[in-house]
């Protein structure tokens, strides 16, 4: 008796109906996931296979300067990475660099977004001025920074001190070599200026997204300029600030291009992406230089996840 009821329900007008609703549905799917394949192969051979490649040298005995001695080492690369006590004052020099870059780029931004919040005359010409650090190459704003900024015969910090001084009457102005007096502040100062304007793009992104009729009724009934902002404003931009000091992280920690270019890692600057430069270039260790990729890597994706957990919860509070 079970088998004459399984066949005629199998063959059901109802059940076959559901298949053929069912087959057109997944062939438009995949039609329309397919022209994304190409990119998403193209992304799994430029990037994942790499890694997985860096992955495996980071668990071998590789050094380009004793070719005989190549073969499986365990996780002694990865022992003696966090043994090196060069490797842990980069790590700590990273720790730095990223904190006082973030957080100054921070204020600022905050300062510049609420100053383009307002309306004044020429407001799209100075939000355009403030953007264009950003949009300029990290390199060449590094070399901006270290030839005409920082440098003691020509540079502007230097021409600004000897004009200062010349109003004073006075024709011995201080002359100081920025890159060997504060080399870590230099590279600070070059990477807050690129930063700033980022961190502004976002803040100024949740300025806009406030409900202008709670400040307005706030503004009407008394609130000074101070309480909007303590009270409404800044508790709206928490989570735009958590964004901003995540992303901005990201980026940061793995920034070589100013301590390269300015300061050539010396004087105390070097960063966890220029001491694994320094193992693989210098070095010739292959496999020590990929196992510390790897824990740049790790940091990285430890706050990119913290990133991603704080974009999800911004955009469910978003939702009406």
């Amino acid at each position: 008796m079970s088998t004459p009821l399984l066949t005629t329900r199998r063959g059901s007008p109802a059940l076959a109906a559901h298949t053929s609703t069912k087959k057109p549905r997944q062939r438009g799917a995949w039609a329309r996931r397919a022209p994304l394949l190409p990119a998403l192969i193209f992304m799994i051979v430029v990037t994942q296979l790499p890694f997985v490649g860096t992955v495996v040298i980071s668990f071998m005995r590789w050094n380009a300067l004793d070719p005989a001695d190549r073969g499986f080492g365990g996780v002694s690369n990865y022992r003696n990475a966090l043994t090196d006590p060069t490797l842990r004052s980069a790590i700590l020099t990273t720790v730095v660099l990223t904190a006082t870059v973030v957080l100054v780029s921070l204020l600022l931004g905050l300062g510049l977004a609420l100053l383009l919040d307002r309306k004044f005359f020429g407001r799209g010409v100075v939000r355009t001025m403030l953007i264009t650090p950003f949009l300029v190459v990290p390199v060449a704003s590094a070399l901006l920074w270290k030839h005409a900024i920082y440098n003691a015969t020509y540079g502007l910090l230097n021409g600004s001190l000897t004009w200062i001084w010349s109003l004073f009457g006075s024709s011995h102005a201080p002359q100081p070599d920025w890159l060997s007096s504060v080399p870590l502040i230099s590279v600070e100062a070059s990477l807050v200026w690129q930063w700033t304007p980022f961190m502004m793009l976002i803040l100024l992104a949740g300025l806009q997204s406030r409900p202008a009729d709670v400040v307005e009724a706030a503004k009407v009934d008394g609130a000074s300029t101070w309480q909007v902002f303590r009270y409404l404003t800044f508790p709206h931009l928490l989570r735009y600030l958590e964004l901003a000091a995540l992303l901005g992280s990201i980026y940061v920690v793995q920034n070589f291009d100013a301590v390269f270019t300015i300061t050539s890692g010396g004087l105390g600057t070097a960063n966890l992406p220029y001491a694994v430069y320094q193992t693989f270039y210098e070095g010739h260790d292959y496999g020590q230089a990929s196992a510390e990729g790897v824990i740049v890597v790790i940091c990285s994706l430890l706050i990119a996840t913290l990133a991603l957990r704080t974009v999800s919860s911004l955009l469910r509070e978003e939702k009406p």
